[in-house]
């Protein structure tokens, strides 16, 4: 296996240099002096700022565009052998890696790697932490899974110790990271693609948690279910963080919020807790209980760097969002239209629930499912939590890395609904999706466009952008 040494720079040929995450560490690599080249399917505002910054970006990945210069290949989990870029590398001898193993020795590299996980709110809480340790001045490296205004993008180049990154767990991913502190949100079904059952979930992040060195720490959901048997052993330092029931001690968690109110845009305020003791009084700019839950984590890791709490607040305040995290994308004709990436039944639950303190009139999802496996096993809990709107409208299924069998569709999801008694709506195209709109919605409607796929188009069409 090559070693990535970050003070020996190589030539990388990214294959998939378009992604989020890959496009990240294709930059940080070309801020160390590596020669970076890339493919991907097609142009995008990602692949024109790697061009500007001076990456090579080839447009369809073929054998040709691997050079004789190239000393390593990094690929993504949607990339099999089959694809002609891997072929000609397995043909020419030229080593290949994955994209979590390349995260992996960067976060080596660094002595303080803060890995953020769980199967939601990476991106938000990954931020969030992200506007400390900047509020603060400790100059971090920051990958994100996300765009953050507040530093231009999905990354950032620091010249600190301290790297911050967000730590999936989809094939495993995160078992190939070295985190010095580790944050886990939550753990729930999904992904179950890859992963057999919940079960399955849980003894991954079990293993993941194992991962911490001694002196290391451990930031975890206290109200994940049957806590202990992740964190039962572990070396390293346990801090819990968690919402207070009304009869809760306050000291059932290190981190803990109680009294929660919501401003008249459903952000919410609560009283913070740390040891049991009351620390003052937590303002957010996001939407949501579960991004009150989130700040918890954020607080817990902020602590732990030793950031005065002063310093967090007005971070916390500052932190508006992400883009396609209840990204408010404009208002035409009185009817505001929110974007979210929101792809999981949970999330979804908890963008509709955040979204019915928002001011509106009428409700309305429009939602594009993420895969055929997620919909079809979820299938039940996707129309248990889609009925918190009151209108919703679905779009075919967002395929990603999945082909068609013809077992589960949209209007099968349609038809679920109106089985609960929602006014439940499918099209095929976005056309007919946004001609229904268009003809539907009225001055003071809340339109949600939702999924991991591309379904903001659906807004940006009816805002003329």
């Amino acid at each position: 296996m090559t070693t990535i040494d970050l003070n020996q720079p190589i030539h990388i040929h990214f294959i998939g240099i378009g992604g989020i995450s890959m496009s990240g560490l294709a930059e940080l690599l070309h801020s160390k002096g590596f020669v970076v080249s890339g493919s991907d399917r097609a142009r995008s505002p990602i692949t024109e700022r790697l061009e500007a910054d001076g990456i090579r970006v080839c447009y369809g990945q073929r054998a040709s565009n691997l050079t004789d210069d190239i000393d390593l290949a990094v690929y993504t989990a949607a990339v099999h052998p089959d694809n002609p870029e891997y072929a000609a590398c397995v043909e020419k001898g030229i080593p290949l890696m994955d994209r979590a193993e390349l995260l992996g020795q960067i976060s080596h590299a660094f002595p303080i790697a803060i890995g953020v996980s769980g199967t939601h709110g990476k991106t938000t809480t990954t931020s969030m932490i992200a506007l400390m340790l900047l509020e603060a001045g400790m100059d971090p490296t920051i990958s994100l899974g996300g765009m953050l205004d507040a530093i231009g993008g999905n990354l950032r180049i620091g010249r600190s110790d301290n790297f911050l990154f967000e730590a999936c767990e989809y094939t495993n991913s995160f078992l190939k990271f070295y985190p010095s502190d580790e944050v886990i949100l939550n753990i729930d079904k999904d992904h179950l693609d890859f992963f057999k059952d919940l079960d399955d979930i849980r003894h991954s992040f079990r293993l993941y948690a194992q991962r911490l060195p001694e002196n290391g720490c451990l930031i975890i959901n206290g109200q994940i279910p049957r806590l202990a048997e992740i964190i039962e052993g572990l070396p390293c330092e346990i801090v819990t963080y968690g919402m207070l029931a009304e009869d809760d001690p306050d000291d059932r968690y290190r981190f803990a919020a109680r009294n929660v109110t919501y401003d008249e845009l459903g952000c919410p305020s609560y009283d913070l807790y740390i040891d049991g003791a009351p620390s003052g009084r937590i303002r957010l700019s996001v939407v949501g209980e579960h991004n009150a839950a989130n700040s918890l984590a954020a607080i817990a890791e902020g602590t732990r760097r030793r950031i005065p709490l002063s310093v967090m607040q007005t971070a916390l305040l500052h932190y508006t969002g992400t883009e396609r995290r209840f990204e408010k994308k404009g208002t035409v004709g009185g009817v505001t239209i929110v974007d979210d990436y929101a792809h999981h039944p949970t999330e979804i639950k908890a963008t509709l629930t955040a979204a019915k303190a928002y001011p509106h009139k009428t409700l309305w999802c429009v939602f594009q499912p993420h895969t055929y496996t997620r919909t079809k096993l979820l299938r039940a809990e996707f129309a248990e939590a889609l009925c918190a709107a009151d209108k919703i409208v679905l779009a075919d299924i967002f395929a990603a890395r999945e082909v068609n069998t013809g077992e589960i569709s949209s209007r099968d999801l349609c038809e679920d609904l109106k089985k609960l008694g929602k006014d439940a709506y499918y099209f095929p195209s976005f056309d007919e999706i946004e001609n229904f709109l268009l003809k539907n919605c009225v001055n003071g409607d809340l339109l949600i466009t939702m999924g991991a796929g591309d379904i903001a188009k659906v807004g940006d069409f009816l805002l003329g952008k």
